[in-house]
């Protein structure tokens, strides 16, 4: 008779905790993103193309996560249908062509690019309309754009406004340049609709004269805020985003104008004093006497 021995197999052990673990190719390319995104924000702002497009040269592999990653400064382009200028970003691109906002086609030429649904075309419309009454009160020049996208529980739209200033042609050794991106995700119910906004400001500004020679400030900031309204006739989706857009623009302009003019200024003096030590000996003195004499 044949006999058979049934061994019970143990069952296979925990990976222990303190040895190394297996290191996945996704692993390695999200550590590597990690690492461009972090040197991209210590370079310098007035660089960033530049310097985005070496760190593609070197990660082939990271194009399309750095591209929707990094805000660049935003390009104009001009809509012949429409005689009008709109601006160029990673939300109105499909492969090599561009969306625009006032005749809704692509250039060059894209049969099968994406395009929002009708009724976000409407919407799409009225924004482009408003935003350019906004551009015109604020900045008083320069493009602006909005692109709309459905999403499954309601929509997206970014809002984009670029304003150029040089005033080197007038004879004033001063240019800047001013791009805003702001990306309003939408999610609607029955009687209101959650607004999520995270904006992006790029400030640039640059002078030279014989004295100074080249001065560069540049930076970027960027903030986040969700709100909840309700959507009405008299309130629509325009209105509301708008509000939020107005809100958040006046914000960040005054945070820019502490950290980047106010700080460095305080830098500036901290480094060296615009008087000499005997003037502002002088100053205290007087200082010191009038308020004696106020006792």
């Amino acid at each position: 008779a044949e006999v058979r021995h049934e061994v019970d197999e143990a069952p296979p052990a925990a990976p222990n905790p303190r040895l190394p673990q297996p290191y996945s190719r996704t692993d390695a390319m999200a550590d590597a993103l990690d690492c461009a995104l972090d040197l991209m924000r210590r370079l310098p702002p007035a660089d960033i193309e530049e310097n985005l497009m070496g760190l593609i040269d070197l990660v082939p592999d990271l194009c399309e996560n750095l591209l929707s990653a990094v805000d660049q400064p935003l390009k104009i382009a001009h809509d012949a249908a429409s005689k009008r200028d709109y601006l160029l970003c990673d939300y109105n691109r499909d492969g090599d062509s561009y969306r625009s906002p006032w005749s809704n086609k692509y250039d060059p030429p894209l049969g099968d690019g994406q395009l929002p649904s009708q009724t976000l075309r409407g919407v799409e419309l009225k924004a482009n309309e408003i935003f350019d009454i906004y551009r015109d009160l604020y900045f008083e020049g320069g493009v602006s754009s909005v692109y709309c996208w459905d999403l499954d529980s309601g929509f997206a739209a970014v809002v984009l406004i670029k304003k150029t200033q040089d005033h080197s042609k007038k004879g004033q050794p001063m240019k800047g340049t001013w791009d805003s991106i702001h990306v309003v995700e939408v999610n609607e119910s029955k009687k209101n609709a959650n607004y999520k906004l995270t904006s992006t400001v790029m400030l640039s500004i640059e002078t030279e004269t014989e004295a100074t020679g080249t001065v560069t400030l540049s930076g970027s900031l960027t903030r986040q805020t969700t709100n909840e309204y309700q959507v009405t006739e008299t309130s629509p989706h325009v209105c509301n985003i708008g509000r939020m857009v107005e809100d958040m623009e006046y914000k960040l302009r005054q945070t820019l104008e502490t950290i980047y003019f106010g700080k460095t200024k305080d830098i500036a003096n901290e480094l060296r004093q615009a008087v000499g030590t005997s003037e502002l000996k002088r100053r205290a003195d007087i200082t010191s006497k009038i308020s004696g004499s106020m006792r």
